[in-house]
């Protein structure tokens, strides 16, 4: 009885124990085939974005991407619908940029202003440096109806991002509240668009610097003539 009873829990523990290493043994080729579908996405991401900025958007076919990064053509449309979801893509980079700022705004003690200042600056240049390749997005925007409609899209959803951080950022008296928040989210977004096309075209200077030298002269009208930031400008010029 004794030998029947400790084999009843050998068997038991058996049974326990089985699923649990099946479960791992499953996994493992799981994550890798993960991490092999990621390493894909990123080589045609990456292949693509070299290739629209060294031939352009509309000139870089879904075959040219597919050779350069090594993969099927097949393979291509297992991670993009289209060459234009690439450009989704990019430009979804930046929209997380700005809700990772929302985030940080609504926890930071800090100044929030601090928050705009590396949207504005930091944010677009970390993405991508390369005026080539930002000239020929600009170029897709402008010639191609599914792209400027992919981009509206994403203008109007950083905008309303945007928007939520001045809210916050007025609600503390560091920017101008005669101006509504979504108007000041417009008129920020449309000056440092404006301004990175403009550096690609011709880029004189670095782009951390044009941004910078860009927020320098902006920061006065957003904090507005009441900032004690801009009263003390104010006073040491007199």
């Amino acid at each position: 009885m004794v030998v029947f009873g400790l084999q009843s829990q050998l068997d038991s523990l058996t049974m326990a124990t089985q699923p649990r290493q099946l479960h791992q043994i499953q996994r493992r080729p799981t994550g890798r085939r993960e991490r092999h579908r990621k390493e894909t996405r990123e080589r045609l991401y990456q292949a693509a974005l070299d290739l629209f900025a060294e031939r352009g958007f509309l000139r870089t076919t879904v075959e040219d991407i597919t050779e350069a990064a090594d993969v099927g053509k097949g393979t291509f449309f297992n991670y993009f619908p289209t060459k234009e979801h690439i450009l989704a893509e990019f430009g979804g980079a930046y929209l997380e940029a700005v809700q990772k700022g929302l985030e940080e705004a609504r926890e930071t003690k800090g100044p929030i202003f601090d928050v705009l200042h590396n949207l504005a600056t930091n944010s677009i240049r970390q993405i991508n440096e390369n005026e080539a390749l930002i000239r020929a997005i600009y170029a897709a925007h402008a010639s191609c109806e599914s792209v400027r409609g992919e981009l509206q899209h994403r203008v109007q959803a950083c905008r309303k991002v945007l928007a939520e951080i001045i809210k916050l950022a007025q609600s503390r008296g560091e920017v101008r509240r005669d101006v509504p928040a979504a108007d000041l989210a417009r008129l920020m977004q449309g000056i440092m668009m404006g301004v990175t096309m403009g550096w690609s075209i011709y880029p004189s200077a670095a782009l951390r610097k044009v941004l910078e030298e860009t927020w320098t002269l902006m920061e006065p009208g957003f904090r507005g003539a009441a900032s004690p930031a801009t009263a003390g400008r104010r006073r040491r010029s007199k």
